[in-house]
């Protein structure tokens, strides 16, 4: 175990020895405390003692998969689960996110992006916990502009505001409540039997591309990822 006085507690759930050392290597060094197990039942026995802030879960264990170890964490906590794995096909990402998981990362990955993916995790979820955006904190700053989440009105930098409509609003607050991520179209509408064919979120993307972006043929806040789904690059303050 590693601990940091001032950290959040993170399980990392993960077999290969090499891959949980250097995860907590780089989370200790941004003051974030790990303890790690090489099963999913050793981490079910920790987790019933002590629940941890948020838990790294590989899919590929000795002991049980890790889809059944996701449903098992969700019973017994409530703490953030991110997926670490080396399936990456779309099925095994679609089911990890519908079993609970606030994120998916596919191995090999690059230390300081699962960093940066933790602590928006422990961030969002400290969010909801005590002042929800569209609650307390409803208002979020980003490159000047400021979204009422719970309102859907949109303030441009000079001021001026615009109401959003529903379906545009809803995915302005994904995408603010979890920036510098990629989501994918089914996170942005909200539900996982979104048809291929179905092209109402490119609409919307479209839409918010023309309110938001100087030039929305090169966008630079709301980027495509191709193969993968969106990502939405700014800093968000929450007011």
């Amino acid at each position: 175990m590693n601990t940091h006085a001032m950290g959040a507690m993170v399980f990392i759930i993960e077999d290969e020895a090499a891959v949980s050392r250097l995860v907590a290597s780089a989370l200790n060094e941004f003051g974030l405390a790990t303890e790690e197990f090489r099963s999913g039942s050793s981490a079910l026995r920790r987790l019933r003692q002590r629940p941890p802030d948020l838990c790294i879960v590989d899919l590929g264990l000795p002991d049980m998969d890790g889809t059944e170890l996701l449903r098992q964490i969700g019973t017994v906590s409530t703490c953030g689960v991110l997926v670490l794995t080396g399936r990456g096909h779309t099925v095994d990402r679609v089911m990890g996110l519908e079993l609970g998981a606030d994120d998916y990362v596919v191995k090999p990955f690059d230390a300081r992006e699962l960093v940066a993916r933790v602590k928006s995790i422990l961030r969002r979820r400290t969010l909801a916990g005590g002042a929800a955006p569209g609650m307390h904190l409803r208002h979020a700053k980003f490159s000047g502009w400021t979204f009422d989440v719970a309102a859907n009105v949109l303030q441009r930098p000079d001021g001026s505001e615009d109401v959003l409509g529903t379906a545009e609003g809803q995915v302005l607050r994904v995408f603010v409540e979890r920036p510098n991520q990629i989501l994918t179209r089914e996170q942005l509408v909200g539900h996982h039997d979104l048809s291929p064919l179905d092209r109402s979120i490119d609409v919307r993307i479209s839409r918010l591309r023309r309110r938001l972006e100087q030039d929305p043929q090169n966008p630079k806040l709301i980027k495509t990822v191709y193969g993968a789904g969106y990502l939405f690059s700014a800093l968000v303050h929450w007011t």
